[in-house]
């Protein structure tokens, strides 16, 4: 794999994340030397603590999405949108017609395909008002999202990951490192190109 010291992965996070695969991503990605930045909605804080499903393990966030501008959104490499109630949270709008800060920000990092777009198990959530960005695109999610997938356009797989151009898609949490892998696998190709 290319040397992936210095790039820098943006993952969106709110409560009710899944321990292990955030656990996870923390250290493997530091392993290849990456930058990782856990982004969320402060609401005007701060930092947020965040606490897990499994264990209610805490989390603090202090880097907020809102207001996060083109250029430093093609800073990074990847941004995740990861499993558990995260996107389900993130998805929230003060008013119901109107697009959540993450699901705006991720319409626009669809724009920018130098930016890989990692959506895993129920993170395709966040992405329901924005169907564009998945219709007629191979996908997995979350079993329980099928539909939701279909309803958006999207082509289902039956697989654990489904690598489309610039958007990598996970089944569930637990197969996270699969997914790991290939958003890294995709990262190291495009350096060495």
């Amino acid at each position: 794999m290319a040397d992936l010291r210095g790039a820098r992965i943006a993952l969106l996070l709110e409560s009710d994340y899944y321990e292990p695969e955030i656990f996870y991503y923390q250290r493997r990605f530091a392993e290849e030397g990456i930058k990782l930045d856990m982004l969320t909605r402060l609401w005007g804080q701060s930092e947020i603590t965040f606490t897990g499903h499994e264990y209610r393990a805490p989390l603090v966030v202090n880097q907020g999405l809102e207001g996060l501008g083109d250029g430093e959104l093609r800073s990074y490499d990847a941004i995740i949108v990861p499993s558990g109630m995260v996107s389900d949270r993130l998805r929230y709008s003060e008013k119901p017609l109107d697009l959540a800060p993450a699901t705006e920000l991720m319409k626009r990092a669809f724009t920018m395909p130098e930016v890989i777009k990692g959506v895993i198990c129920h993170g395709m959530w966040l992405l329901a008002k924005v169907p564009e960005t998945v219709r007629g695109r191979p996908v997995t999610c979350h079993n329980n999202l099928v539909g939701d997938a279909l309803n958006m356009g999207a082509e289902y797989r039956d697989e654990d990951v489904v690598i489309d151009r610039d958007l990598v898609t996970g089944r569930s949490g637990a197969h996270c490192h699969l997914f790991a892998r290939a958003l890294l696998g995709e990262i190291a190709a495009r350096r060495a190109a």
